[in-house]
C-alpha cells in the first residue's frame, strides 16, 4: 500500500525541529531510521500530515562514556552502537542486544532514539534501558525533562512523551566494573520480534550475588522490569532454588498476546527459560 500524502521537513538542529513539532501538534510525526513509522505508514495505520525528518540534526549523534554515566544520542544506530568497543567494554549488553535487532541492513539506519520511544512492546531495547535504569531527555517548547525508562511505557505505543516533544539522548548509569549479563532472546527467524526475550545483569561478591536486574522483552503491552525476580536473585549463590524462584516471579507479572508467535501460554513458558539462560550466562560472566 502507498502512504498517504504528507510535508516533509528536515530540520538542522533540535530546535528547529521542537518548532516544527510545535506549530503541527498532532499532524507531525519524527522520521529517524524509519524501519517502524514507514511500515506503519504504508499500511496506513499512521497518516500523518507532516514528517519531521532529524537525521541531519548533529546534536543527536554521539556516544560519551565517562566514568559513572553513558550518554547517548538519539539518532546513534544499533551499528554505532555494535561499533564502539569503549561503549561494549562498560556495557556490554548493548553491543549483545544490538546484534539481536533484526538483519544489519536494518541496523546500519535503525535508531536507538526510534528503538526505545515509540512504544512497540516488540523492541528490545526498552526493557535493556529498564534493566540498566537508564532515563530519557526529552526536549520541547519549554526546555529539557528526563523520565526513567522504568516509567516511561504506558500501553502499546503510548508514553509519557508529550507528542511535542523530541528524545533528543539517553543517559545510562554505567554498570559496576565485573557484573555478568545477558540478553536472550527467542524468536521464530532471523530478523523477527521476539517470542520472549530477558535481559540479565548482576553482580557476585564471594559466591553471593550482591545486585540483580531482570527486564523482558514482548511479553505484555510494555516491556516489563522484573523487579521481584531480580530480588529473589539477591542474597543467594544463584543455585537452582533461587533461579527457579526468579523465574517464577518473572512469569508471573507476563500478559502476552496470543498470536503468530505462539498462544500466551507458551510465550509465557518462553519467557521464563529465557529468564534462566540469561541468568546463568550473566552468572558465569560475572568476574
Amino acid at each position: 500500500m502507498i502512504p498517504g500524502s504528507f510535508d516533509y521537513h528536515r530540520p538542522s538542529s533540535i530546535d528547529e525541529a521542537v518548532g516544527l513539532l510545535s506549530d503541527h501538534g498532532g499532524d507531525a510525526l519524527i522520521l529517524a531510521g524509519g524501519h517502524s513509522l514507514i511500515p506503519m505508514m504504508k499500511l496506513r495505520m499512521a497518516t500523518p500530515e507532516h514528517l519531521i525528518d532529524i537525521q541531519g540534526i548533529d546534536e543527536l549523534s554521539g556516544i560519551r562514556v565517562t566514568g559513572d554515566r553513558i550518554e547517548i544520542g538519539a539518532a546513534v544506530t544499533q551499528a554505532d552502537l555494535i561499533a564502539s568497543d569503549e561503549l561494549a567494554a562498560a556495557c556490554p549488553i548493548l553491543r549483545e542486544t544490538s546484534y539481536q535487532i533484526a538483519d544489519p541492513q536494518i541496523r546500519n539506519v535503525g535508531t536507538i532514539g526510534g528503538n526505545v520511544a515509540n512504544g512497540d512492546p516488540g523492541n528490545d531495547m526498552p526493557a535493556i534501558m529498564q534493566l540498566l535504569d537508564a532515563e530519557y531527555v526529552l526536549r520541547g517548547k519549554t526546555g529539557s525533562r528526563t523520565v526513567k525508562a522504568r516509567e516511561f511505557y504506558e500501553a502499546a505505543y503510548f508514553t509519557a512523551r508529550d507528542e511535542a516533544e523530541i528524545l533528543t539522548s539517553v543517559h545510562i548509569p554505567t554498570p559496576a566494573a565485573g557484573h555478568g549479563y545477558s540478553y536472550q532472546k527467542q524468536k521464530r527467524k532471523i530478523g523477527d520480534y521476539a517470542t520472549a526475550a530477558a535481559g540479565v545483569i548482576l553482580t557476585v561478591s564471594g559466591g553471593q550475588c550482591t545486585s540483580a536486574s531482570i527486564a523482558l522483552t514482548n511479553v505484555a503491552d510494555t516491556p516489563l522490569w522484573a523487579e521481584a525476580a531480580a530480588q529473589a536473585l539477591v542474597g543467594t549463590g544463584l543455585d537452582t532454588a533461587a533461579i527457579a524462584a526468579a523465574v517464577d516471579a518473572a512469569r508471573s507479572i507476563t500478559d502476552p498476546a496470543s498470536d503468530g508467535r505462539g498462544p500466551a501460554e507458551y510465550r509465557t513458558h518462553v519467557a521464563g527459560i529465557m529468564v534462566q539462560r540469561a541468568i546463568e550466562t550473566a552468572h558465569e560472566r560475572a568476574a
